[in-house]
């Protein structure tokens, strides 16, 4: 298991050093700025439930609440398609502890890829009697098929087609601490 381990953060590392920098900590702070500008517009006055998607949201929820100068909760979800690796099928870990009932709801995720994870996430929001459900990611990743969620009510920075690390998104459970947005170098 340690060797494995080990194996998995040498190839982590080879990948870091390997990989393109999409946008700077200076970008993506910038683009967090703008996020945060647009949600206080508009949830300021509802009393909002954010709702963090554990693991990927953890660093732009992190970053965004202290910027949402207003009442509001937290809470955090796990729902997950991928384990480590690629996607499958929709695990919940944990589901929100507060009631949603009659509540507005901001769903927080790191990237939009195929939309079935905050798919998923706003029907349960609809289960529970959201009155509102927003939705907010850093990354949207413009793929070339069609996807369930089409797009975030507030997105932070469009990313292209590509296996991306950083600001919460991973490479194979490492790298969600690199500061900026990596694409991985293609084979």
């Amino acid at each position: 298991m340690q060797d494995s381990l080990e194996t998995l953060r040498q190839e982590a590392e080879q990948v870091y050093a390997e990989a393109q920098l999409l946008y700077s900590a200076a970008q993506v702070e910038a683009a967090i700025d703008n996020m945060a500008i647009a949600i206080t517009s508009e949830l300021k006055d509802k009393n909002p439930v954010v709702l963090c998607l554990m693991i990927g949201a953890v660093i732009i929820v992190g970053k965004l609440l202290p910027r949402l100068n207003f009442p509001l909760q937290l809470e955090y979800v796990h729902a997950t398609r991928y384990q480590g690796t690629t996607g499958g099928n929709m695990q919940w870990v944990r589901s929100p502890s507060v009631a949603l009932q009659g509540r507005t709801v901001l769903i927080v995720d790191d990237i939009l890829d195929e939309g079935i994870t905050m798919a998923s996430m706003i029907e349960e929001c609809k289960k529970a009697g959201a009155a509102e459900i927003h939705t907010a990611v850093l990354a949207d990743k413009q793929i070339k098929k069609s996807r369930l969620l089409k797009k975030a009510d507030y997105t932070g920075l469009t990313i292209p087609d590509h296996y991306v690390f950083g600001y919460g998104m991973d490479y194979k459970s490492y790298l969600r601490n690199a500061p900026g947005i990596y694409a991985v170098k293609k084979k």
